[in-house]
């Protein structure tokens, strides 16, 4: 294949060629109650195209090799009509030229457990859950897992091998006790690792259950102004889903407004507050050593000090804003080109333990895990999973329907205390941007202490 693809790109006349080609293999099992409502092996082979001619972009997509030649071709075509119709000529930042193979290495392969092995692990979990309280309804268990093996070369001598291991977990019990009370606990996880990542849940596929089952019983939240306390996980969700976006750099050629405030040097914490875009962490969901340019990924500060310190590019957002690339541009398959989009998004750990954060709070809430939420510009809207009273620094009784709404900005300078115990979280979802969904992210964060937070509540 190596072969084939040096010589459709060396055929190539447009200014600059890629070639990105992907062999997947996947695998799910879902229970949905006491149904098997999937159970499937699949695998795919496809790739891209893209092609760069005066300043304009091609595409051709494919899913049979020897095409390969015609697609680069057809894509060249596209770019020039592009081009004809391109106010703004696109180029590319340089980057340096890669050669190399990055092989996964996995403890415990799932490529070697049999799909009725899978069936048979999460069955056990579903059983679990539905077992656990005649309250229990309905169940969501979901396991999924996939090996990519990607393939990428460039007209500029670069050319990557990755593997992309990624298997995840969803448990989900749902509780009821009458049509107006419905309540769900969940637990989730995420890795680019081996099938080790899926055993041993039993605990906690018991421990969703118990906290659907005890979410029934209890009390919803006053809604007020309270000094909260987000756990790592919610955290985690905050920073990405209502800052990180703003960090992303084509997010900003769209929003003139909000490019003015997203500038290099602007104060958005206090001293403490450090917030990063790591590239590449092994283990974590999604992460190669290159992106889908190529490009090597960094570790980027997104603020520092408290500080706006630098956005995320690919190479074209880069040469447009006279910045470095910074290993960001992604697709989540080879049906997509790459867009600007963040890998394992923190924030990075304080000097403050969670009891010290605790205390001197008179009457505050403590909000656990994101549940769902939005954001529409600086304006976020973050639901938890569930919470706890905080009553003269103590955690308190159980809570509910803790919603978090807010300005980001205000937010992350109301930020007072940011805890020592930092951690990152893959989870079973992804992140949604521009059509592409889901993309395997990590987030996270130490707890996180912010005064003046509105929630809403009954």
């Amino acid at each position: 294949m190596e072969g084939k693809i040096k010589q459709a790109i060396e055929a190539s006349n447009a200014d600059y060629t890629e070639v990105r080609i992907e062999r997947e293999r996947r695998s799910q099992v879902l229970y949905r109650k006491d149904k098997l409502e999937n159970l499937e092996t699949s695998s795919e082979l496809g790739g891209i195209v893209r092609c760069l001619k005066d300043g304009g972009w091609g595409i051709a997509v494919f899913n049979d090799i020897t095409q390969l030649k015609e697609k680069v071709k057809e894509a060249t075509r596209v770019a020039q009509l592009v081009a004809f119709h391109n106010a703004e000529p696109v180029a590319l930042a340089e980057v340096p030229v890669v050669q190399e193979e990055v092989k996964a290495h996995l403890k415990h392969d799932f490529r070697n457990v049999s799909l009725e092995e899978k069936k048979r692990l999460i069955e056990s979990y579903n059983r679990i859950l539905l077992s656990s309280s005649n309250r229990i309804v309905s169940t969501n268990v979901r396991y999924t897992d996939s090996f990519r093996e990607v393939t990428f070369a460039n007209s500029e001598g670069t050319f990557i091998v990755q593997e992309i291991p990624d298997l995840t977990l969803l448990l989900v019990a749902v509780a009821s006790d009458g049509p107006t009370n419905i309540q769900q606990g969940f637990e989730t996880f995420g890795e680019a690792s081996g099938f080790e990542v899926a055993l041993d849940r039993e605990e906690d596929a018991a421990n969703a259950a118990k906290r659907a089952v005890d979410l029934l019983d209890a009390r919803s939240v006053k809604g007020g102004k309270y000094t909260v306390i987000l756990d790592p996980g919610l955290a985690g969700v905050f920073i990405h889903e209502a800052f990180g976006h703003f960090c992303e750099a084509d997010f900003l050629f769209k929003n003139e407004r909000l490019a003015k405030i997203m500038t290099s040097g602007t104060q958005f914490g206090k001293a403490d507050l450090n917030v990063v875009d790591e590239g590449y962490i092994p283990g974590l969901r999604g992460n190669t050593p290159y992106d889908d340019e190529g490009v090597g990924r960094e570790k980027t500060y997104l603020i520092k000090n408290g500080v706006l310190e630098s956005l995320l590019h690919s190479r074209e957002t880069a040469n447009k804003m006279g910045a470095t690339p910074t290993g960001n541009a992604r697709a989540i398959s080879y049906e997509h080109a790459p867009i600007v989009r963040m890998t394992n998004t923190y924030i990075e750990a304080g000097h403050h333990t969670l009891s010290k954060m605790l205390a001197k709070i008179d009457h505050g809430v403590y909000a656990v895990k994101a549940y769902g939420g939005q954001t529409m510009f600086e304006q976020f809207t973050f639901s938890a999973a569930y919470g706890y009273e905080i009553v003269d620094g103590k955690l308190g009784e159980m809570l509910k329907d803790v919603v978090l709404t807010g300005n980001l900005f205000e937010t992350l300078r109301s930020i007072d205390m940011i805890g020592d115990d930092r951690t990152l979280f893959g989870g079973s979802g992804g992140c949604g941007k521009g059509g592409q969904f889901p993309l395997p992210v990590t987030d996270g964060s130490p707890h996180i202490r912010i005064q003046n937070v509105t929630i809403g509540g009954k």
